[in-house]
């Protein structure tokens, strides 16, 4: 296993990380048109769809829904160790949960591009499957991605946690910021300071919002056939690639903390 030092180096990269993430690609620049103005090119039954959305995220932050994770799929993320539950992951150091979350996200990715080609395909006729297939998988991912470093999504804490990642990567500037600050918080000791938190995250309206936004109007691009191909697969594969690094960086570092405060703890 790892020690202090170690981990006290590896959170180090996660926080190197999240300093990196003040840029704003060009593609999320564009993306920052007011989407009022992108309601009027977006057909009436995509709008339509992006709304389902609305819904099917507060429901999921509720219940967990139809996108909920199976923490049994735990054993599948580590064929070769005899890990049966959540326990069973402090006999593992992070690299190799990393390893595993860095072979789930290859395959979610591989999915992704795939989902998105296929449906992309089909221009506007088929991009009303896509936008909540994508939707799915990045949950789902971000589910496994908490899964395979010991955390239940079937806990509600987990479910705000991770649609909160979904925000993050959606979010400008100032919004990641904020959100790097609930985050950073979240397994905070003192009861003040939790119910805040959980205060904060129950938001997930805004989260949604932010994720239409997003979202949105990537899909204009895929209205037109055959183009809707290349198109397709790339915003899917590259949407599903940043939720799954951002989910990554904030599981590993909430892992790595957890380490650092158990041993420190014992040597008092």
């Amino acid at each position: 296993m790892e020690t202090i030092e170690e981990l006290q180096k590896k959170k180090e990269e996660c926080e190197r990380w999240e300093k990196d993430q003040s840029g704003l690609w060009f593609w999320e620049k564009i993306g920052r048109i007011p989407f009022k103005f992108l309601d009027k090119l977006t057909p009436a039954f995509i709008q339509k769809k992006v709304g389902v959305i609305l819904d099917e995220l507060g429901h999921y932050v509720q219940s967990g829904g139809q996108y909920l994770s199976s923490s049994r799929s735990l054993t599948s993320y580590y064929p070769k160790k005899n890990i049966q539950s959540f326990s069973d992951l402090n006999n593992l150091s992070i690299e190799e949960m990393d390893q595993a979350v860095s072979k789930l996200a290859t395959n979610r990715k591989r999915f992704a591009t795939i989902q998105g080609a296929s449906t992309g395909a089909g221009g506007i006729f088929t991009l009303s499957i896509d936008v909540p297939v994508l939707l799915g998988t990045q949950l789902k991912t971000l589910q496994d991605i908490a899964i395979c470093y010991g955390y239940d999504p079937n806990e509600k804490k987990e479910r705000l946690f991770i649609v909160k990642i979904l925000q993050f990567v959606s979010a400008d500037i100032v919004g990641k910021e904020t959100i790097l600050k609930q985050l950073s918080r979240i397994d905070d000791a003192d009861a003040a300071v939790k119910r805040e938190v959980v205060s904060e995250l129950q938001g997930w309206r805004e989260v949604v919002l932010a994720y239409r936004d997003n979202i949105g109007w990537k899909k204009l691009f895929q209205i037109i056939p055959i183009a809707g191909f290349l198109f397709g697969a790339f915003i899917n594969r590259s949407s599903v690639s940043d939720i799954a690094e951002a989910g990554m960086m904030f599981y590993r570092k909430r892992k790595i903390q957890e380490r650092i405060r158990t041993y420190k703890s014992t040597l008092q």
